[in-house]
């Protein structure tokens, strides 16, 4: 029962004892099994996540900001990876939630009926982030998709530009591109402009490849545009390399936009004009969240997370109005 307790940091235990009992262990080579533990409670020491992307900076940035937080409870995450596919996401929510984990945080707010039948019949937190779901599951922690490509077409509408474009991806993939999508169209409309140079560059996750595929494509049918929303900073990227390789300039002949203020659009030339999301932040919000509502912490929310748009040098700078 000591060594039990010493593995758990029970404070009933001396640290003197708990170091002497970790010490033979680690000499020993010995790994504590927390299975029975586990049974015995009914309480895992872990938290499950599902992610779209294992290779996408914004997605790595959360699940590290969420580990991080946890970890200093001495819980860690079990990792779950959807590929943009709802189907597999579910396939996953059922395998994730039979191992009994203290909470399940899932990416985005858009999930099969029986996903969602799911999550709202067990009884544990349910957190939908990097979005502001129509209808919660339980809590969120993220922003609207929708609301944040208003400030890119503002700033670009702002500085002189009129003739706008969309990059980006398979709109029955990815909810969160689609949202900004229509949010672009929506912010185009309300300063009524044209809102139909909406140019696809294949499933999601949009890589710099096909972002740059797109800009070409882009050139050759609209090529009177004089600025481009991507979807993403990796399709951003691509589509101002593609401009690089024609001889084009940025910004002076293109404007050119992305989202998720990856590194790359900070060591690029011309650096990237972008949106923040605070992926990291996420993260760590929603670890806190799920603390708090383990420890029946008052009050109980959800958690609206703040962008920012970062104006860098590949888009044309304010027109002074007199």
């Amino acid at each position: 029962m000591t060594v039990s307790r010493a593995f758990k940091a029970d404070s009933l235990v001396s640290p003197e004892t708990r170091e002497a009992i970790l010490k033979a262990a680690e000499d020993l080579g010995y790994v504590f099994d927390s299975t029975a533990s586990n049974l015995r409670s009914q309480k895992s020491d872990f938290v499950a996540v599902t992610i779209p992307s294992i290779n996408n900076a914004n997605f790595a940035d959360t699940v590290g900001g969420l580990s991080d937080t946890l970890a200093k409870r001495g819980m860690q995450i079990l990792l779950g990876y959807t590929n943009y596919d709802i189907d597999e996401e579910e396939r996953l929510i059922e395998q994730l939630l039979r191992r009994k984990p203290q909470a399940l945080v899932v990416t985005g707010g858009s999930h099969t009926a029986r996903a969602r039948r799911l999550l709202q019949t067990v009884a544990i937190p349910i957190i939908e982030t990097w979005d502001i779901p129509a209808d919660p599951i339980d809590h969120f922690v993220g922003f609207s998709n929708m609301a944040v490509m208003r400030d890119m077409v503002d700033h670009f509408v702002a500085s002189g530009c009129r003739r706008i474009a969309f990059i980006g991806g398979d709109v029955q993939r990815d909810s969160r591109g689609s949202e900004r999508r229509l949010g672009f169209i929506a912010a185009m409309q309300a300063h009524g402009l044209d809102a139909s140079r909406l140019i696809a560059a294949g499933p999601p996750p949009i890589s710099m490849r096909e972002g740059a595929n797109a800009m070409a494509k882009l050139i050759e049918i609209y090529p009177d545009t004089e600025a481009v929303v991507c979807v993403s900073d990796l399709a951003a990227y691509g589509a101002l390399t593609e401009c690089r390789r024609l001889g084009v300039p940025v910004p002076e002949r293109f404007s050119i936009g992305g989202f998720g203020n990856y590194e790359i659009g900070e060591v690029c030339v011309p650096t990237l004009t972008t949106i923040n999301a605070f992926a990291r932040e996420i993260g760590e919000q929603t670890a806190q969240l799920i603390l708090d509502i383990l420890d029946n912490a008052q009050p109980v929310g959800n958690v609206r997370i703040s962008t920012q748009l970062i104006v860098r040098d590949s888009s044309r700078q304010l027109q002074l109005v007199p």
